[in-house]
């Protein structure tokens, strides 16, 4: 690959993390499996959800708990294109989330994030464009209930 090449690679795969966290915490979590190859991986570590009907199910849920605001900070996203078919990458993430009354605008800061961790992720091209083929969630910090 020449340098354009790759660096189109690194921001076609830069534009997939955004784009999931967007569709997460704007009401469209639905969406968030056509990111996916129809063999993709969602983990972390409660959950494993192979294929791209059980990531929509899934986040079909997430879509339908109008309860939740949620806000997936992601920053410092690593891509390291291996081909012109493969990369991956490591892309921290800080997860704000409450739940409250459906509909609202604001939600309260009680303080840290809900999680602090990493997406460690695998893409691949499609003939569709960039695509995860693994994304798993990898913890470092989470706040403590109770």
């Amino acid at each position: 690959m020449d340098p354009i090449e790759r660096l189109l690679a690194e921001r076609e795969c830069e534009r997939l993390i955004y784009r999931y966290c967007h569709l997460v915490d704007h009401g469209q979590a639905g969406k968030v499996a056509d990111l996916f190859t129809d063999d993709g991986v969602w983990a972390s570590p409660e959950v494993t959800r192979d294929g791209r009907e059980k990531i929509a199910k899934a986040f079909q849920a997430r879509q339908d708990n109008a309860e939740r605001m949620s806000r997936h900070v992601c920053s410092t996203p690593l891509i390291e294109v291996k081909d012109a078919d493969t990369a991956t990458g490591a892309t921290y993430l800080q997860l704000y989330r409450h739940d409250g009354k459906p509909g609202r605008r604001f939600s309260p800061l009680e303080g840290l994030p809900e999680f602090v961790g990493e997406y460690h992720d695998i893409f691949a091209r499609t003939p569709d464009g960039w695509r995860f083929k693994s994304r798993t969630f990898v913890g470092a910090f989470a706040q403590m209930k109770g």
